[in-house]
This record gives C-alpha cells, structure tokens and sequence, in this order.
C-alpha cells in the first residue's frame, strides 16, 4: 500500500487511488519516455554491465566456480534491487507530502514508465501490418518485439508469437506492475519491473547473448529467474483469469492443464487463456504447442487478442484503483 497515507483525510486518498488509473491513461496518450529518463533503461544498462563482469563468455575457461557465480550474480541483483526499492521509497514519500492533486499526478507520471501497455498493443499490431505488406518485414517487425530467432519463422507462426507475446506481456508489462503497486506502492512497481528485465536479460538456462556477446547464463542467471517467478507467480494466474473472463473462455477447466505444456511457471498461463479464448494454437517450434489441434490464428485473431488485451488492461487498472481505495480508507 501507499505508505504514508495513515489518518490522511478522505479526499486525498480517493484521489490517491486513481492514480494507476491516470497512469495508464498517460500510457496512451503519451507513450514511452525518452531513453535518459526512462527508469526501465536505467535498470537495464545496469544489468548490462553487471552481466558482463558475472556470466563467462561462451567456451571461455572459468575463472569462477559455479557457485562463486551464481552468489556473486545473487548478490549483485539484491543489491540493485535493494538500490530501486529504497529510491522509489523516497521518492514515494516526498510525493505524499505533496497537495492532493500534484500527489495523485506526480505518482501516475512515477507509476507510468513502470507500465508499457500501448508500446506492446501497437507493436503487436504492427507485426500484423507488416505481414501484410511481406513475409521479411513479419520477421523483422516481430525481432523487435521477441528474443526468439524469427529467420525461419512462417506467416502464421510470426502471428503465433506475436499474438504470445502481447498475452505474456501483459502480464510483465501491466498486471503485474499494478499487483505489486497495490500491494506495496510504488517500491513495489518498481521492484518488480527491475526484476522482470533482471529475467529477460539474464535469466537463461544456457549461452545467450548480452550486447552482441554470447555468455554462459547457467549460474548467473539462476537467482534472476527464480526472482521473476516468485514475484510473477500471482499476478501470471490473475491475468489468465482476466483474459478467460473478458475473452469469452468457457472451457476454464482446460487452462491449468495447457498452461503446464510450457517449460515457465508462469508465462504458461496468460497464453495459455488466450490461445483458448481466441480458439486458436498458440506455438513455439520444438518447445510447446497449446491448444493443439485447434486452427492456426487469422488477422482477425490479432485484433480480437489486442482487443482482449485492452479490455484485461482497463479491468486491471479498475480493480487495482478500487483496490486502493479500500486499502487506503480502511
């Protein structure tokens, strides 16, 4: 909850609750900031040259034992994490000194950068534009979006990912966010962005490469990815629910089962509801296939798994703000 909120009058913590609303508003209209302000960028260069001093490059010699590795990255992550949350902290706790009006603005343009819900809908969409125009702009409008090599990837299995990518995100990039800011304010959005790009930039079970260097993630990325799925867990089944429930799903029962095909704990499972709700098989070539058997998705299954999306990012907003609400008058 928003610590600093105790015995304050009436009106200011309603207008305090609908800042996630403002927040995803300012999504919309505005969209991302530029890069020297952008806090994601900020936790992301950081990971970047930590990266590059923990994890061993690819067939290189080992300099440090697995387990020197592995507390060494655990370390460097807790104290980074521990570095954002504390600042959020401050920063939240000036905020609240604030008038009610520059509070409630102050905190969504602070919440804002957290969230990237139109930056995901566009780019899925523009994933399908480009598949109009040729199969290579598919590919490469889709490389900018997905880690996955897309070089090989057809026009129904670019759809395919894109339309995985706009479910799993939404968790990462959305419910998730507003989960953790509900439950512990700002410090908690912001801890949990830093871990989700900690897991997108080191949590690898293998060789993957971090600026263009292939480096071994075996054991430096082992506490990132357990950090990530710790702090998504909940919110991953929250956002299943949502989109099981604004995109028509009746067969409720068949998630968990579809949601396991996936070797994530957690990702499984917003793409394993949508793959349902849109009646469609949602792939990974050599990796997973849910609701197999069903038909390869269409344009029209892009724009109607966008249009879920928005309805789960609208739901999620509302009951995060009502959330607070409750919370902060109680």
């Amino acid at each position: 909850m928003l610590i600093g909120t105790g015995g304050a009058p009436e009106a200011y913590v309603a207008l305090l609750a609908c800042a996630p609303a403002l927040a995803l508003a300012i999504d919309r209209v505005l969209g991302e900031p530029a890069a020297r302000w952008h806090p994601v960028v900020w936790m992301g260069r950081y990971l970047s040259w930590a990266g590059a001093r923990l994890a061993p490059l690819a067939g290189a010699p080992r300099v440090l034992s697995d387990e020197r590795t592995f507390w060494g990255a655990a370390l460097a992550w807790c104290g980074a994490a521990s570095a954002v949350f504390a600042l959020s902290w401050l920063l939240q706790a000036w905020v609240l000194e604030q008038p009610a009006w520059l509070a409630t603005l102050a905190l969504a343009l602070f919440l804002k950068p957290l969230l990237a819900w139109a930056m995901l809908h566009d780019e899925v969409l523009a994933v399908e534009r480009a598949l109009g125009e040729s199969l290579g702009a598919g590919r490469a409008q889709l490389a900018r979006l997905v880690s996955r090599d897309v070089s090989q990837l057809s026009g129904h299995e670019l759809r395919e990912s894109a339309i995985e990518s706009l479910a799993e995100n939404l968790n990462d990039s959305l419910v998730a966010p507003l989960f953790w800011f509900a439950l512990l304010g700002l410090p908690g959005a912001a801890l949990f962005r830093f871990a989700n790009t900690a897991d997108a930039m080191w949590g690898y079970s293998g060789v993957h490469r971090l600026d263009g260097v292939a480096r071994d993630w075996s054991w430096a990325g082992k506490w990132a990815a357990r950090a990530d799925d710790v702090l998504a867990w909940l919110p991953a089944r929250i956002t299943a629910v949502l989109i099981a429930l604004l995109g028509g799903l009746r067969g409720l029962p068949r998630l968990p089962a579809e949601a396991a095909r996936t070797p994530s704990p957690n990702g499984g499972w917003p793409m394993a509801a949508m793959a349902l709700a849109l009646g469609v098989q949602l792939r990974k070539p050599g990796v997973y296939a849910l609701n197999p058997g069903a038909r390869v998705p269409t344009p029209a299954d892009t724009l109607r798994a966008c249009a879920i999306g928005s309805r789960c990012a609208m739901a999620a907003t509302v009951l995060t703000c009502g959330v607070l609400l409750l919370m902060l008058a109680g």
